[in-house]
């Protein structure tokens, strides 16, 4: 059967000659993927448009709210830290905008990694999709390390003590060698999407909307405390530190932004769940854009109130928001932010844990990992296989070693497919204008190339130390790539 490419269904629309590079740069048909979205049967559909909505809130809304934007504002914004969650917005919509279109366009599992796989060929969507099993694993195990900390001091505080080994991993404390708490809670993940996409998402939404009211709460009831004069001056004078960074004026905002943008993505991991989905080409296009859009004006708010109801220089605790309504007299709100923040927490992990999944799915269904990870469960209809791997993954990850400098992989892995994506929605306008799509990212190619540049320029900020275990584990991909999935592709065999 031919499309309107030309090509033909089943075989790549690229070289078809035996070639090394005619085998890197092999493709799939995007007319190939549409047609066969109706007919995919690996997976139930059954998440709708608010589900969807709940999972992309669940990746976004954590940290940064309740920890970043204070943290943010004492050390280098002050109460202009709403004005960075903005900068950091503009550049996260641009990516939102771009994947945007492809999820309306290409409704498949895999996220990044089958959007590359479409327009810039096997071995960059390959490269790509490593890339994104690293940063969502690590992301689970990190969560998990930090969210064993606010059970732990809740465990405390109603007099249960746990061993002093099962306390944290290795070099957090004396005696400690195994996070009990947060491998516990990876597995307890792990098991939930594992038995039904459904039930999980619903679980989700509950907890997303627990996360949410809380948001609600602090803005309601904060706004009647706004004392303007801690918003004066909006952006604190510039001052060199004793350890000789420079701290606040415009500058400083720009520090901020680089900071709080690690909060505003996690909308990506939705467009993971597009075979799950009931109508993928309206949904999935709706949900990215609505999750952002939902998590900016709550970030803003958030920070705006937050910088009125206390002085920036307050703000630099483990805990902000919890504290500074602990300061003006009303502990039960402190009670129900940090009760927020640890339900909250768990969405995030949720997320991720989908994600990486479905990544993994993904890569094996297409012949480049073993195609036994590519069996959803009779009964459930879910990639248990992955799911529990990474499961197990993240727990050992969570319960034997600190997080610490290996979270900063987070960063390089999700602003890489960022770029990937950004610059693959140019391309594709370029090379098929024709193709009809669900939803279109405005100004191309301005919109795109301004998440590219925000992109790079954020890569460029990471330390060494993250380049280099970046490195390794891109080595570690090319060995795999080569030595199995280049010769198992369901490409190459045509």
């Amino acid at each position: 059967m031919s499309n309107p490419s030309g090509s033909t269904s089943g075989a790549t629309s690229g070289p078809t000659s035996g070639s090394f590079a005619a085998a890197l740069t092999r493709h799939k048909s995007i007319e190939q993927l549409q047609a066969e979205v109706g007919t995919r049967r690996d997976f139930r559909r059954v998440l709708g448009l608010w589900q969807l909505t709940g999972i992309g809130l669940g990746g976004i809304i954590g940290v940064g709210i309740f920890v970043l934007a204070g943290q943010q504002a004492a050390a280098n914004a002050g109460p202009a830290v709403a004005l960075a969650f903005i900068i950091a917005g503009i550049a996260s919509a641009a990516a939102a905008l771009c994947y945007a279109e492809f999820a309306g366009m290409i409704p498949v599992t895999g996220s990044a990694y089958t959007y590359g796989y479409a327009v810039l060929g096997e071995f960059a969507a390959w490269l790509i999709g490593w890339d994104l099993l690293l940063e969502y694993a690590l992301i689970v195990a990190a969560v998990a390390s930090g969210w064993s900390g606010y059970v732990m001091a809740i465990l405390d505080a109603m007099g249960i003590h746990l061993p002093v080994w099962a306390q944290g991993a290795m070099g957090t404390g004396e005696g400690r060698m195994f996070n009990v708490i947060a491998a516990a809670v990876s597995l307890l993940i792990a098991g939930l999407l594992t038995i039904r996409t459904e039930w999980g998402a619903r679980f989700n939404t509950v907890i997303v909307c627990i996360k949410v009211i809380a948001v609600v709460l602090v803005i309601g009831v904060g706004v009647f405390h706004i004392d303007p004069a801690n918003w004066t001056p909006f952006i604190p004078e510039r001052v060199i530190g004793e350890d000789g960074r420079g701290h606040f004026g415009f500058p400083g905002v720009v520090t901020a932004a680089a900071v709080v943008f690690f909060a505003v993505f996690g909308y990506d991991t939705l467009t993971t769940a597009a075979e799950e989905s009931r109508n993928p080409q309206r949904d999935l296009p709706r949900a990215v854009l609505l999750s952002l859009g939902v998590s900016m004006v709550l970030y803003i708010a958030i920070s705006l109130v937050l910088t009125g109801i206390a002085h920036y220089s307050t703000l630099g605790t483990d805990a902000p928001v919890a504290d500074a309504f602990r300061n003006l007299g009303m502990p039960w709100i402190s009670v129900a932010i940090s009760v927020a923040a640890v339900t909250g927490i768990i969405s995030v992990m949720f997320a991720f844990l989908l994600a990486a999944a479905r990544i993994w799915f993904s890569l094996a269904r297409d012949g480049l990992l073993p195609a036994w990870f590519a069996k959803v469960h009779p009964r459930y209809g879910t990639p248990h296989r992955p799911t529990l791997l990474l499961g197990v993954v993240s727990a050992v990850v969570a319960g034997l070693l600190p997080i610490g400098e290996v979270a900063e992989l987070v960063n390089i892995g999700t602003l890489s497919a960022f770029v990937v994506i950004c610059t693959s929605v140019i391309v594709l306008r370029r090379r098929r204008p024709d193709i009809p799509r669900a939803f279109r990212t405005p100004w191309v190619p301005l919109v795109p190339l301004i998440g590219i540049a925000f992109s790079i320029w954020l890569v460029s900020q990471l330390p060494w130390i993250t380049w280099e275990r970046f490195l390794i584990w891109m080595a570690v991909g090319l060995v795999v790539y080569f030595g199995y999935g280049m010769r198992h592709s369901k490409l190459a065999k045509g």
